[in-house]
């Protein structure tokens, strides 16, 4: 095998509590993500060194990037003089809390796992990840619906899909991860509502009256200082919407529909704002 190509999907968070800080900087949070089905592709060609090209132009393709990083990580633990060129056609926002960059980097771990013959267990590839960014160990091992906790490398595969449209919009601005931690106002205090309990009665039984427990700890601040994510918010929310959100640290903003033509008709009410994608009931990775 020579050549791979892969999508590398993008997720959101249903719910995300900052329950506390770490000595070490670091947040310990609760969430559950929710794949959509927004994607990156990418291309992996056996080569003598590692090298990237991205089709956009203003994301670095040098070891900066997560890709470069992954496969450097890899080849370093097993020990081999292994390469690959990576192509990246870049379709998910970033900056805008979908986790692309961390897909992205999963990808890498789990293709060049196996185009390299090299066989690292899972644990090993976890550790790695873990590595790469918190969210990364998600792409890696999950399809699904997944608990996470934590910093988000701590996670459970809920065996749930959502049985809902979702229609997710990237209004055009980026708001930087590490201004989001320093802005947002903490509630350590506050009592974590189960998670896992709520999401299954939301996908088991359909109980919507639990959706506005989903929290985003990072929604105040990011609606006071981004007028146009908070208009984002109010569009689809005026579109009949059962629930809006707020994804990671934003800036996206998604919306759970249960009717197939009203989530269309939101979707096509929001290109103005910004990229716009519409994720059917019951999607999970490949």
């Amino acid at each position: 095998m020579l050549h791979v190509s892969v999508k590398a999907c993008a997720k959101i968070n249903l719910g995300l509590l900052i329950t506390g800080r770490r000595p070490d900087g670091y947040h310990t949070l609760e969430t559950v993500f929710a794949p959509i089905e927004w994607h990156d592709t990418l291309d992996f060609t056996l080569d003598e060194g590692i090298s990237m090209s991205c089709s956009n132009l203003d994301l670095p393709s040098d070891d900066s990037n997560l890709c470069v990083r992954a496969a450097k990580a890899l080849r370093d633990y097993a020990g081999v003089k292994a390469g690959v060129r990576i192509g990246l056609v870049k379709q998910v926002p970033f900056g805008a809390g979908l986790g692309g960059g961390s897909s992205d980097a999963a990808a890498t771990l789990r293709v060049l796992n196996r185009l390299w013959e090299v066989d690292v267990p899972s644990v090993e590839l976890h550790r790695i990840a873990v590595k790469l960014g918190a969210d990364v160990p998600y792409f890696l091992e999950m399809k699904g619906l997944a608990y996470a906790a934590g910093i988000g490398e701590e996670l459970e595969d809920l065996s749930l899909s959502l049985p809902y449209h979702v229609v997710t919009v990237f209004p055009e601005v980026q708001v930087p991860t590490v201004w989001a931690y320093k802005n947002f106002r903490p509630k350590f205090d506050r009592p974590v509502p189960d998670l896992k309990e709520l999401v299954a009665k939301l996908c088991d039984e359909g109980d919507t009256g639990v959706l506005g427990v989903f929290e985003n700890d990072f929604s105040p601040v990011v609606f006071e200082h981004y007028p146009i994510v908070r208009e984002v918010r109010d569009g689809l929310a005026g579109a009949g919407a059962a629930f809006v959100s707020l994804s990671g640290s934003g800036s996206a903003v998604y919306a759970l529909f249960r009717d197939g033509a009203a989530a269309q008709a939101a979707a096509g009410g929001m290109q103005a704002f910004g990229r716009v994608n519409v994720t059917p009931p019951g999607f999970r990775m490949e």
